[in-house]
């Protein structure tokens, strides 16, 4: 009887024991990361961040971290020989003009943009401004200005939009009365520049692994893009090249702080609700796994840098950084981390008091308050005042 018991009770034991392995082992993600994440994570020391790397020259330190970024993007699309720009529509704004352009970014496409340009005698200070992703792909660059000579779809589409995420103002039209030339253009995929056969969000990602198949990467695109398009509003005589800056809330602050990383032709730049760090942004401990998908995929990046040090590539040029208490799509942790990792770099060369960083009570957007901050900070190192 004794034995019949052991017996029962170490098959039992094994089969709990298997039952567990089967839990365990039975599969390797969840969520969309991998069960082991946390593993991972601890295995990625970024050696080539500032600080980490062993060259502490700051300027030679920038241009190796740089070249290492630029590797990672893959090649970029080749250079225009002339822009070509045409106006394809004009219209007469309060105190300045809205244009709707057509330019060559590139030797493979020609690309449709808004140019707002104040009235009076310039050169004046310009903005990129850079549209949000939000899984909205039907408008881009109508985000951030409010269009014209479209069908009206578009515009309740562009309205809708803004009421929602940027508290009912257009952006870039609120730039231009104040005195900035402002140009937006859509990312790859967005807006004008979107699929034969329609929106949908669900292809994004297909497209991307093709891209990479041609050896393309499709976030880095939308980077030499946003590069590409700071180059053609330098060339403007409308705009003074020295007073540039950049701009964006979300995948728009991504993208902005890409730009700043990586064009010395912006001198100061603003980032609204897009800062984090890696271990805080894919990781179980919070639940949190990163839904842009190719937005912001760089292949083997994270090899060497985490997003706050590709961001110090900027430093020590100005910087303006919000994010949202509330926003669930950044974990407070992870971005208080970033911040402070940023804040070591500027204070290194001695210019901390360039790099702000604000943590504000509201959720993931662009309300009017975090909007009246950054035309501060652009009015300070973009205009002087």
């Amino acid at each position: 009887m004794k034995r019949a018991v052991f017996f029962f009770f170490a098959v039992s034991l094994s089969f709990s024991f298997a039952h567990a392995q089967n839990d365990a082992w039975g599969y390797e993600y969840q969520y969309e990361i991998p069960t082991w994440v946390e593993q991972l994570q601890a295995d990625l020391t970024y050696p080539l961040a500032w600080g980490h790397d062993k060259e502490k020259r700051f300027t030679k330190w920038k241009k190796k971290a740089r070249a290492k970024v630029l590797e990672c993007m893959m090649t970029p699309p080749p250079v225009p020989d002339t822009y070509a720009m045409t106006v394809l529509e004009e219209e007469r704004r309060d105190g300045y003009t809205a244009r709707k352009i057509e330019f060559a970014l590139s030797r493979y496409y020609r690309v449709k943009a808004y140019l707002l340009v104040p009235d009076g005698k310039g050169p004046f200070p310009a903005i990129n401004l850079l549209h949000d992703h939000g899984a909205h792909l039907s408008i881009g660059k109508e985000k951030m200005v409010k269009p014209f000579a479209v069908d009206s779809a578009v515009v309740k589409d562009a309205e809708d939009w803004v009421t929602n995420l940027y508290d009912g103002r257009f952006l870039g039209d609120e730039l231009a009365k104040r005195g900035y030339v402002v140009f937006s253009a859509d990312a790859p995929l967005w807006g004008e520049r979107g699929r034969k056969e329609g929106v949908d969000r669900n292809k994004y990602d297909i497209i991307a692994g093709n891209m990479m198949m041609l050896g393309r990467d499709l976030s880095a695109m939308m980077t030499y893009d946003d590069i590409a398009g700071t180059e053609f509003l330098a060339s403007l005589p409308e705009v003074d090249k020295e007073r540039i800056g950049c701009a964006g809330c979300s995948m728009g602050g991504y993208r902005s702080w890409m730009l700043a990383a990586l064009s010395d032709r912006i001198k100061a730049s603003c980032t609204i609700c897009w800062m984090i760090t890696t271990e805080a942004q894919l990781t179980h401990r919070y639940g949190r796994k990163e839904n842009g998908g190719f937005a912001n995929c760089i292949p083997a990046l994270r090899q060497w840098l985490d997003y706050p040090h590709i961001a110090s590539l900027a430093c020590p040029r100005p910087m303006l950084l919000i994010a949202g208490r509330t926003d669930k799509l950044f974990p407070i942790p992870g971005v208080e981390s970033a911040f402070a990792t940023m804040h070591d770099v500027w204070r290194s060369q001695g210019v901390d008091d360039r790099l702000e960083t604000l943590i504000l009570d509201h959720p993931h957007g662009c309300p009017l308050a975090d909007q009246e901050m950054m035309m501060e900070f652009f009015d300070k190192w973009l205009k002087g005042n």
